[in-house]
């Protein structure tokens, strides 16, 4: 075989000479592409794997961790939560309807081979500058692929996030968080077990769409050469949402007849991961017979079969004795299967043609899984930035009109999302975080006369902190994320994360993403969140130029006993409006919303605020109590924008308008850009009814904590004293009418 061919697969010298190494013998083409799809950068994590390790993944809670399909919390009362966050950042740049669509897919598979019913998606999405047209069309085709295969599998879509920047303008990121509710007893992992199981591949037939999609999108940049981007259209998977609601239900009936040992779905590197990676997990091995995979085109060669990442598909393993009802449950869900492997005890993967056929591959099953390739890669700062200009030193001429241009309502988005399907959902999308009942088919109900247990959940990110300090950045993400569940009246207890970078072949690159891992694991920490899974995505980068750094976080929340539906990010008239927050708490406008929105600059250079854990800590007690005792008619986190964009948000989330004075810089006559747009952790604004507002700012003085009656709630006004006077009706129109004119069919420029 000639020698450039494993380059052609995305191997380099090395590995391939390592692969010859472990085989101790040359490697065949089909042997080749299965070690380039498990030794991806998005299958095998060699680039980060080892600074991964920092993350704390313990608690009390945490019934599986990092490692499996999801992650899964026990949430009391026989009743577990399986969590997952994933990216589809490439196929969704090629072909932005189906590389979301598959991405929801491939997100929702991974909950329910755990056993979870999915009960909620969200999805934290990035593209390029709202001016560009490009950018609007991408958006609008992730938008309508993941209404399109989550309102037709008929999981709700409850939330997420909608950012619009230039460092996206090439590489736009699509993430997707799925969530799923299970009795603790249908927990099942995805390993193999008891050498002569077989193994059963249900679901879909296999096609070329999608071959190699791990190594030839997760793993590279994109270009400037348009020949060469089109030609990787190919490798997008191709979703259907229809197949896929039959699978779910196959494979939980599967589950709850007990008729399965182990299960895994067919995601990045298809068959090869699903065979590899369960043997891998039993210290077993496998025999895969390729010529009883079922396929949808003619002519597909072994290589093929093996790496399609064709959607919809899952391996079970099952004992001899269980294969007939297994599969009679598949016929009666109209699921294909068939029985493509055996296990065996040599720990060996073999693919073979025809059961007594001729041996394609021969490989160590771990060797696919374990042992790839571990880089600790080169790591360097960015040289440092001159600071010309402060963004303190800002001029904020028009702080009203500079309000509008920050406010941006994504209710056009979530419209085309159904996000009451199963009719769980609590607290809908636009608020500081989805809350749902933990209820469903097969999900134990609670007593007569109890309450319901529910779960939030929130995901965040912020490219702008984390271009500014990735370490410091990503902790205030987490506190940001954490204190998003708290509104709405649920404790903190774990956390997902999905770390979109850029090259790691840059040194810098690889430096943010050491200092992001350091920040988020401290903030862990010191908040009791175990990090119980995650993705990485690397090599977003477009024309050699990468993406500011973005971790996204998806916290999640549980609430005991759910006895009310929790006040949402709204006023309500005539009442007062206190702010509370951690004392003496520093807020800065580097890399703030309205530095970079208003002025384009990024504060590269600069410092951001440290985040006061211990304040924090108390401040997440305190409004997850006061939340849970139904004192505040209205709560919202001071996040992106600073108090101007949380006042504004609640104003125009409820009609409301509202007058209040904020105290100013030394010597000031009133409140400049830092007061209304500074950015930091550790505050909310709350909306309280004047006869709470004393028990309000006891509580919060016994945690230590500073509480402020700031104004008042009422009329069709947004007022700031000595800053900003503007029509409630003015801002309410720039705020839901910006995204319907951008992404709508016929919206600007026709895009």
């Amino acid at each position: 075989m000639e020698r450039h061919v494993h380059r052609s697969l995305g191997l380099s010298d090395e590995e391939a000479a390592s692969i010859e190494a472990i085989l101790a013998r040359p490697a065949n083409y089909l042997e080749l592409a299965m070690y380039a799809v498990m030794w991806s950068e998005h299958c095998s994590y060699k680039s980060s794997k080892v600074h991964l390790s920092r993350f704390p993944t313990s608690g009390e809670r945490v019934l599986v961790g990092p490692g499996e399909n999801a992650g899964v919390i026990d949430a009391g009362g026989g009743l577990a939560v399986a969590i997952r966050i994933e990216s589809h950042n490439h196929p969704s740049a090629i072909e932005p309807y189906q590389g979301a669509a598959t991405g929801v897919g491939g997100i929702l598979r991974d909950i329910f081979t755990m056993g979870a019913r999915p009960i909620a998606i969200m999805d934290p999405l990035r593209f390029g500058p709202r001016s560009d047209a490009r950018s609007r069309w991408i958006a609008a085709g992730v938008v309508s692929g993941i209404s399109g295969y989550g309102n037709s599998v008929g999981v709700p879509t409850v939330g997420g996030e909608l950012v619009f920047d230039d460092c996206y303008a090439g590489n736009p990121l699509v993430n997707v968080l799925c969530l799923g509710v299970l009795p603790t007893e249908r927990l099942v992992l995805g390993k193999a077990s008891g050498p002569g199981n077989l193994a059963v591949l249900l679901g879909s037939a296999t096609g070329r769409d999608g071959i190699g999609g791990v190594s030839v999108l997760a793993s590279a940049g994109f270009t400037d050469d348009a020949e060469l981007e089109a030609s990787k259209r190919p490798n997008v998977q191709v979703g259907d949402p229809y197949e896929e609601k039959r699978l779910i239900e196959a494979c939980l009936a599967l589950l709850d007849e007990s008729l399965v040992v182990g299960i895994q779905d067919l995601g990045g590197a298809g068959l090869t991961c699903a065979t590899s990676e369960t043997a891998s997990r039993g210290g077993v091995g496998m025999d895969v017979d390729v010529t009883s995979v079922l396929r949808r085109e003619a002519g597909m060669d072994a290589w093929e079969v093996m790496t399609s990442e064709s959607q919809e598909r899952m391996l079970a393993i099952v004992t001899p004795d269980n294969v007939d009802r297994v599969l009679e449950v598949c016929r009666r869900w109209e699921v294909a299967a068939s029985v493509v492997g055996k296990v065996t005890s040599t720990g060996r993967l073999r693919i073979l043609e025809g059961w007594d056929g001729n041996v394609l591959a021969d490989v160590p099953a771990a060797s696919l899984h374990e042992d790839a390739p571990l880089y600790r890669r080169p790591m360097t700062p960015p040289a440092p930035v001159s600071v010309e200009i402060a963004s303190s030193d800002l001029s904020c001429a028009d702080p009203g009109a500079d309000l509008g241009r920050l406010m941006v309502d994504p209710a056009w988005v979530y419209r085309q999302y159904d996000h009451q399907l199963f009719l769980n959902t609590v607290v809908a999308p636009g608020a500081d975080a989805a809350l749902l009942r933990l209820s469903g088919p097969g999900v134990p109900r609670p007593e007569p006369g109890e309450p319901y247990r529910a779960v939030a959940v929130s995901t965040d990110g912020n490219s702008r902190w984390c271009a500014v300090d990735p370490r410091r950045g990503a902790a205030l993400l987490v506190a940001e994320s954490a204190l998003n569940v708290a509104c709405v009246g649920a404790e903190p207890v774990a956390l997902v994360n999905c770390l979109n970078f850029g090259n790691p072949e840059h040194p810098e690159v690889m430096w943010q993403l050491s200092e992001a891992i350091d920040g988020m694991a401290a903030a862990c920490r010191e908040l009791s969140i175990p990090v119980i899974g995650g993705n990485v995505s690397l090599y977003n980068e477009s024309s050699n130029v990468d993406i500011d750094p973005t971790p996204v976080v998806g916290v999640l929340g549980l609430v005991e006993r759910l006895e009310r539906r929790p006040p949402v990010a709204e006023l309500r008239s005539d009442a007062s409006i206190v702010v509370v927050g951690a004392r003496g708490a520093a807020y800065s406008l580097a890399g703030s919303k309205w530095a970079v929105e208003i002025h384009g600059h990024r504060g590269r250079g600069e410092s951001l605020p440290a985040v006061d854990f211990d304040a924090h800590r108390k401040l997440l007690g305190f409004v997850g109590a006061l939340v849970g005792d139904g004192l505040p008619l209205g709560v919202h986190d001071v996040s992106e924008g600073g108090i101007a964009v949380a006042l504004a948000e609640m104003a125009v989330a409820s009609g409301c308008g509202f007058d209040v004075k904020l105290p100013g810089g030394p010597g000031s006559a009133g409140p400049g850009a830092l007061d209304l747009f500074g950015e930091g952790p550790s505050r909310v604004v709350l909306c309280v009814a004047d006869g709470d507002v004393a028990e309000v700012l006891r509580r919060a003085g016994e945690c230590g904590l500073s509480a402020d009656v700031v104004g008042r709630s009422g009329g069709d006004r947004v007022v700031i004293r000595g800053a900003l006077d503007v029509d409630l009706g003015d801002l309410t129109a720039a705020w839901s009418g910006t995204l319907p004119a951008l992404l709508a069919p016929g919206g600007i420029d026709g895009h």
